[in-house]
């Protein structure tokens, strides 16, 4: 590995801790109740008032949540650089499919969020808001993204975690940190800054798999070689 390819593979490695921050960040600055889909006219009602009470807060959680999904992406990839032979078709398609769910998500998340946020302080009537709301999230564009997020959020770490646990680069318990972090991550609701606490796993595995990757770009590439698995024929 060249002195270009360490530098690169560095700055790849910086994103893992970079995404858990302004993941764990946007959740913490989200005001509680406005993470949701709105498809009906009760919720809409019910979540207008909050939004309309913190509009700069959930353009900022918002914009968090956009960037956050953005270094996601950047990190699949970076992960899996650290699979080699066993498991690395695996890791590919991994990090393909976390870069279209992630992307899918960041389109999700400005209609939960920036969308609300300007319905809530556009300047019309409550129902008329409400009524844009519920027409958005009924809609086949939102359908067709928030099916493409969700199966994103499920299959891509799953994959990676087993590329992971297969390529032995990583210890398996840290393999399995990152599925179980990341998913408990994604499920998370706005509650505020408790949610700090369910995500802090994740964000123990993102620093860890950033160290991982970091020390890699140190290791010539004839060491390298030399301390890759024996490839299973059979695997």
């Amino acid at each position: 590995m060249d002195n270009a390819a360490r530098v690169r593979q560095r700055v790849l490695a910086l994103f893992l801790p970079l995404a858990a921050l302004l993941y764990i960040s946007a959740e913490a600055f989200n005001p509680k109740g406005t993470d949701q889909p709105i498809t009906s006219t009760a919720t809409a009602l019910k979540v207008l008032p909050i939004a309309a009470s913190h509009p700069a807060q959930l353009y900022f959680s918002g914009s968090l949540s956009l960037l956050a999904l953005g270094a996601l992406a950047v990190s699949y990839a970076a992960i899996a650089m650290l699979v080699r032979h066993r498991g690395w078709v695996m890791a590919t398609v991994a990090a393909l499919l976390g870069g279209i769910g992630a992307f899918c998500g960041a389109i999700v998340n400005v209609l939960v969020g920036v969308n609300l946020a300007a319905a809530s302080t556009a300047h019309v009537t409550q129902g008329a808001a409400a009524r844009f709301l519920v027409t958005t999230f009924n809609s086949e564009f939102w359908h067709v993204f928030s099916v493409l997020y969700f199966l994103g959020i499920v299959a891509a770490p799953l994959l990676m975690a087993i590329a992971l646990w297969r390529s032995r680069t990583v210890p398996r318990w840290l393999a399995a940190l990152f599925f179980a972090g990341l998913e408990v991550a994604q499920q998370m609701g706005s509650m505020g800054p408790i949610v700090v606490l369910y995500m802090l796993p994740f964000a123990a595995a993102m620093i860890l798999l950033a160290a991982r990757i970091w020390q890699a770009a140190a290791v010539p590439a004839s060491r390298s070689r030399n301390l890759e698995p024996a490839v299973d024929i059979l695997a």
